[in-house]
């Protein structure tokens, strides 16, 4: 007999071999029903793979992320298999499951795919799931593996399989269709009942600029035709919100070919967003006790030595800056906290002095893949809301319970109310990707899962996604439309002030090593902005907006007037513009209704008389008629209550 422990503790036995969909059977018809594979000492496996020892046992649905993932790699197969049956010859790469779908990097061997062929392949796949054929595996020795795709003439899975060992290679079969796998798979092609063709999109071989360019496919299914559609209602809502299409209808941002990919330019309207949201964010470190601090873009090669990231991500970087004395390089700086080790290193410190918190806007550079780089999100230069905190071992705690604070602070003033924070902890099946000892990493860890306990926190836990330093919590925050996106990161690090030698003397009069904490709520400044973005379609807050509002003269008669209303308004605090072209007043609505200006406000005669505004908001139309001190004390009662409502509760 085995033991099986389930997610609520409770301990069943079961005869030794037995399945995930048998255990499910005995808990639940109903549940079996839905099962589609489970986590079995924390590695997902097909629920009906035998298993013949004490384990874990979590059982996946259509509702976790996991039991997603295997859904859509599981369709990524079957995908595969329509391919073959309509493009004789395909051979195939790789084909993941992604957040939202899946994609098959695939090489058609001369025939053309386009969208007009998309439907026939989401036809066929509809075909070959109705058959209800199981994904059966099969384990097999690399020998014979080489020699069944040798005799396929298939360099793509050769090449797989000259770095996978003898032992661990499996097949997986559904239908007409075998390939390399090693797995997880739904138990069969019957739960997948809709089916969507996406995109399709040129990508290297194995990502390489010099090897030949294959067809990466992107698709996406559902155990529901009712699903696809709500997702597909959802994509054209996201293609609305898309953050590089109203960043150039706001123009708030651009990209040059001559300045190069990846490196944004922000124009007057972006700064000024962006701007506003670095004054927020000063402010609020200034309360916290951060000192502000500055560092250069560039830094040399041995300070990246010292801290590991040459080791790690050197071969990413952008190519060394050689100087003209010989031996000499600089680089392009990945990381802002190599720089606040050697600020916190210029000065002795007392056990009396720490914490101490220094935060800067610092602009890093990574140098990203042509493919990987998207909009803001993606870029090769962005700055991080960076700030390093060092600290008594005996402060840890407290120190990151005050960054959550401050964490939660942003999320609330800027209306993120849906997020998770997921606790990524180190693999433990592989220590060699982490730097520093297990007594630290143990340390580290615990800390933030009791900080995470004690602010209430919703978590997952997520081993393997630790940084390379350090453990950290990374706040996964849903947008208005259900996107998940990760911003926010707070990091227990005690191995860089090992690295750099970093002391403090204690109340012994001994010399002791200060804990680091790595902490960033917006994350980098372009991203949290392309997210933002795409969350209020453009509809900024008020009290962020770079312009609250605009003002219209009815004709050239009254662009006096205007321009005295402008003036006044800016005087009592407000931000906003004027808009005399020689325009009809209806497209100057317009225009400004599409700029998502909040505030139109419309000045004629009656209005030049009077001293007064009529007031449109964007959105709703016509809110009455005010005089200038009116609607300043409007608009800033609106910004003051909504502020403290979404920030300060």
């Amino acid at each position: 007999m085995i033991k099986i422990t389930l997610p609520d503790g409770s301990v069943r036995e079961y005869q030794k071999g037995t399945s995930s969909h048998e255990i499910a059977l005995s808990i639940s018809e109903g549940l079996a029903r839905n099962v589609i594979s489970a986590k079995v000492n924390g590695e997902v496996w097909d629920s009906s793979r035998p298993i013949h020892s004490d384990a874990s046992l979590q059982l996946l649905t259509w509702n976790d992320d996991d039991g997603k993932a295997t859904f859509w790699h599981s369709s990524a197969h079957l995908m595969a298999e329509a391919l073959e049956a309509l493009f004789p010859g395909v051979k195939f790469w790789v084909g993941p499951p992604l957040e939202n779908g899946f994609y098959y990097d695939v090489d058609l061997g001369g025939q053309t795919l386009s969208p007009t062929d998309f439907e026939k392949i989401e036809q066929k796949m509809l075909e070959l799931a109705k058959q209800n054929n199981s994904y059966q595996r099969k384990e097999m020795s690399k020998k014979e593996a080489i020699a069944y795709f040798t005799e396929k003439k298939d360099e793509y899975k050769l090449d797989l399989l000259e770095r996978l060992e003898d032992g661990n290679i499996t097949f997986y079969t559904q239908g007409n269709f075998t390939d390399l796998c090693r797995g997880p798979h739904i138990p069969t092609t019957g739960i997948i009942k809709a089916a969507k063709i996406l995109n399709i999109a040129g990508a290297y071989w194995k990502g390489d600029e010099k090897n030949k360019m294959l067809t990466r496919i992107y698709g996406i299914t559902f155990p529901k035709d009712k699903e696809l559609k709500e997702y597909l209602v959802a994509l054209e809502e996201a293609k609305k919100r898309d953050h590089r299409k109203l960043g150039k209808e706001l123009e708030l941002f651009t990209f040059s070919e001559k300045v190069g990919m990846g490196l944004p330019l922000w124009l007057p309207k972006g700064a000024m967003l962006r701007e506003r949201l670095e004054q927020f964010m000063r402010t609020a470190q200034t309360k916290a006790g951060y000192l502000p601090v500055i560092t250069p873009h560039i830094a040399l090669k041995e300070l990246y030595v010292c801290s590991g990231h040459y080791e790690k991500y050197g071969a990413d970087a952008f190519q060394p800056i050689n100087t003209p004395q010989e031996g000499e390089q600089f680089y392009l700086k990945p990381m802002n906290c190599p720089h606040h080790c050697e600020i916190y290193k210029s000065a002795p410190r007392s056990y009396k002095d720490l914490p101490v918190r220094y935060a800067e806007f610092g602009t890093v550079y990574r140098y990203e893949q042509h493919g990987e780089l998207h909009g803001l999100t993606r870029v090769r230069g962005f700055t991080q809301d960076d700030a390093h905190l060092f600290c008594r071992p005996d402060q840890v705690k407290e120190e990151f319970c005050k960054v959550i604070d401050l964490v939660l602070y942003v999320f609330n003033a800027l209306d993120f109310k849906d997020y998770t924070a997921q606790i990524s902890l180190r693999d433990p099946e592989n220590k060699t990707k982490y730097i520093g000892s297990d007594e630290n990493w143990d340390l580290a860890e615990q800390a933030i899962i009791e900080s995470a306990k004690e602010k209430g926190l919703k978590t997952v836990v997520e081993l393997g996604e630790a940084a390379f330093y350090g453990p950290k919590l990374d706040f996964m925050v849903k947008d208005a439309i259900g996107r998940k996106w990760q911003l926010g990161t707070i990091q227990v690090d005690y191995n860089l002030p090992q690295r750099f030698e970093l002391e403090y003397t204690g109340s012994d009069n001994q010399k002791h090593r200060p804990v680091m904490i790595h902490r960033a709520p917006f994350g980098s400044l372009e991203r949290f902005v392309a997210v933002l973005i795409e969350h209020c379609a453009g509809n900024f807050p008020l009290w962020l907006t770079p312009e609250q509002f605009a003002v219209l003269p009815i004709s050239e008669k009254f662009n006096d007037y205007a321009a005295g209303v402008l003036n006044q308004l800016q005087a009592l605090g407000l931000r906003g513009k004027l808009d005399d072209r020689n325009e009809k007043i209806g497209k100057k609505i317009r225009d400004n209704e599409v700029n998502k200006i909040p505030f139109m406000l419309v000045v004629g005669e009656k209005e030049a008389q009077e001293n007064k505004v009529a007031v449109r908001q964007h959105g709703k139309g016509d809110i009455g008629v005010y005089d200038l001190k009116g609607f300043a004390d409007f608009v800033n009662g609106i910004i003051e209550n909504d502020f403290k409502e979404k920030a300060l509760k």
